[in-house]
């Protein structure tokens, strides 16, 4: 599988904006979708982002990559350092490494990297051979 590199970056920006509006917008939303959308919505961008990176790789390694990822970056804020804390208090630093370490959010990096594999298996399916009617 090869995949498409603009249809990838549109994927990617999609999904930022809304990651970002998910969380600007939090009081407008359900709660449930303002708790937990952005963090589907960050493990489905990292989906994508090492899908872009690696277009020859099998849709399985890049979810587990992605998983790992997200496990990573989760497990890094149990690590408290005036350092590392001045970063994630900045807007950038929040929204790439998160602010402190919750359970539920390893939950929603599964769901959102299975987004990106149906997505993924969706958009890159062969096409069914046509039988002719006999």
């Amino acid at each position: 599988m090869l995949r498409n590199r603009p249809i990838q970056i549109a994927l990617i920006i999609l999904v930022a904006f809304l990651g970002i509006g998910s969380r600007r917008n939090a009081q407008s939303l359900p709660a449930f979708i303002a708790a937990y959308a952005g963090d589907k919505l960050w493990a489905l961008g990292a989906f994508l982002v090492i899908g872009l990176l690696m277009p020859r790789v099998s849709t399985l390694r890049v979810a587990v990559l992605a998983l790992a990822l997200s496990l990573a970056v989760e497990l890094s804020q149990l690590y408290q350092a005036p350092w590392i804390d001045g970063i994630r208090h900045t807007a950038l630093g929040g929204l790439i490494l998160g602010l402190g370490f919750v359970w539920s959010d390893l939950a929603c990096y599964g769901v959102g990297v299975g987004l990106g594999i149906c997505v993924e298996t969706f958009r890159y399916r062969e096409p069914k051979e046509r039988r002719p009617i006999s």
